[in-house]
């Protein structure tokens, strides 16, 4: 590739993001390796609007923000495209027909939940969904345990979180507290890798690159973009909790999403882990069933699986309101908007910092553990889910291994590893065998 001047990059066309931003909402299957996949493909091999080296940046520093990662990461592109229109219009973009499509079938979920066909259907999704968890772990450990200390900080998180019930933000912090100290002491342990030459030339021959390095930073301006964050949240809140039956629930109700979104760093990983625990165990909001049912649910649509949390939302507040479609709907959008408007603000008002540092070596050690944390947390969640799958009764024991599950989950691990099919086929492959089971059993 010849050098091409700065001066002589084109902006992008804000129409031709939209479209992309449109479409990636809605075909973006697979969680965050789909729509990792997808923006890489269109941003950096097809448009050339950001380099290989910095797309995968923007990410990596996502990862240590909370909230999920690839969301992020399309309100970060969006917004260096088109400032802050290009980051609301792709951030909601990625986010409102997965939420439109989980709001219909959660309502068919209510409706119909206890009729032995989706009871068949969920029984073959959910161990699919299982596998599709087990993988993520696979290839999340494969990048990101590089060194004895990885390997030790993945494990602490996994025993912590599942087998002690340390909450989530305590394991995160600590990581993050590990990561300084080892940085100021021995940073060689972590066997971090820096960029090659290989990858850091022609980085000004992309648009994003091309922009203006370590910008300034305006306290003024940060100060009043945060209060207009503070306004967009508390509205929605108060006419929650004013026009209600039952205020204290929804003031529990905003908080605990907008908590999650806060102090759940790792992505949708870390995240749903938490609220699970919190709503299940704590709050009783929702059954063990009805949250693994959620991740069913999910995975059959486009978007982050943490949409799964605009589910828990509608059957939460459709159980607390004795069943009421609509107090479920207006909690799934609720649930949703709590959730996902804090992305937008840790993007605006961070992404300025992000620029400034982002070669800062005790930044990137951090980061570095934070992801291996999340393999931990990654396990914990697949435990969770294995042990309501595959033991009738969550009750680990040999006679109350449920086979056909078992099996299952072993076939769709096999397709994903070793056939390499994509996730979306494993998910309709077990919906079909879903609706054979109907018919055999």
């Amino acid at each position: 590739m010849t050098d091409i001047p700065q001066n002589k990059i084109e902006k992008p066309s804000f129409w031709e993001a939209f479209w992309f931003w449109f479409k990636l909402g809605w075909i973006s299957f697979g969680g965050t390796t789909g729509h990792i996949t997808i923006m890489h493909d269109f941003l950096v091999e097809k448009k050339k609007w950001v380099s290989d080296s910095k797309f995968f940046h923007i990410l990596n520093a996502c990862m240590i923000l909370p909230g999920p990662e690839a969301h992020q990461t399309a309100i970060y592109i969006g917004w260096k495209l088109h400032g802050i229109k290009g980051g609301i219009i792709s951030g909601l973009f990625f986010i409102l027909p997965s939420t439109l499509i989980l709001l219909a079938l959660s309502i068919i979920y209510a409706i119909y939940g206890n009729h032995p066909f989706l009871i068949s259907l969920f029984d073959a999704l959910k161990p699919a969904v299982l596998a599709i968890i087990l993988f993520a772990t696979y290839k999340v450990a494969k990048k990101s345990l590089l060194s004895l200390v990885h390997i030790f900080v993945a494990f602490a998180a996994f025993i912590l979180s599942f087998f002690v019930g340390v909450p989530m933000p305590w394991i995160i912090l600590g990581i993050i507290v590990l990561g300084i100290l080892i940085q100021i002491f021995n940073p060689k342990i972590l066997n971090l890798k820096k960029p090659t030459e290989e990858n850091l030339k022609n980085e000004e021959n992309f648009y994003i690159n091309s922009l203006q390095k370590n910008p300034k930073i305006s306290i003024k301006k940060l100060l009043l973009q945060f209060s207009v964050f503070v306004v967009i949240w508390i509205i929605p809140f108060l006419m929650l909790i004013c026009f209600s039956n039952d205020g204290g629930f929804f003031t529990s109700f905003s908080l605990l999403f907008t908590k999650a979104a806060f102090f759940t760093i790792g992505g949708s990983y870390t995240v749903i882990p938490y609220v699970a625990n919190l709503v299940t165990q704590k709050l009783h909001w929702l059954t063990n069933t009805q949250m693994v049912d959620g991740f069913a649910l999910a995975e059959t649509t486009p978007g982050p699986l943490v949409i799964v949390l605009a589910y828990v939302g509608f059957m939460a507040a459709f159980n607390h309101s004795e069943h009421s479609l609509l107090i479920g709907s207006i909690g799934l959008l609720a649930a949703a908007y709590f959730t996902f408007l804090p992305n937008f603000m840790l993007i605006f008002l961070g992404g300025p910092f992000i620029e400034k540092w982002q070669k800062n070596s005790t930044i990137q050690a951090v980061l570095s553990l934070v992801t291996a944390g999340v393999v931990g947390v990654i396990a914990n969640l697949a435990f969770y889910l294995g042990e309501n799958i595959l033991f009738h009764n969550a009750n680990f024991n040999f006679e109350n291994i449920h086979w056909i599950s078992l099996i299952w989950v072993g076939v769709c691990l096999l397709l994903l590893t070793r056939f390499k099919i994509n996730m979306i086929y494993v998910i309709l492959l077990s919906i079909g065998f879903g609706i054979i089971r109907i018919f055999l059993i």
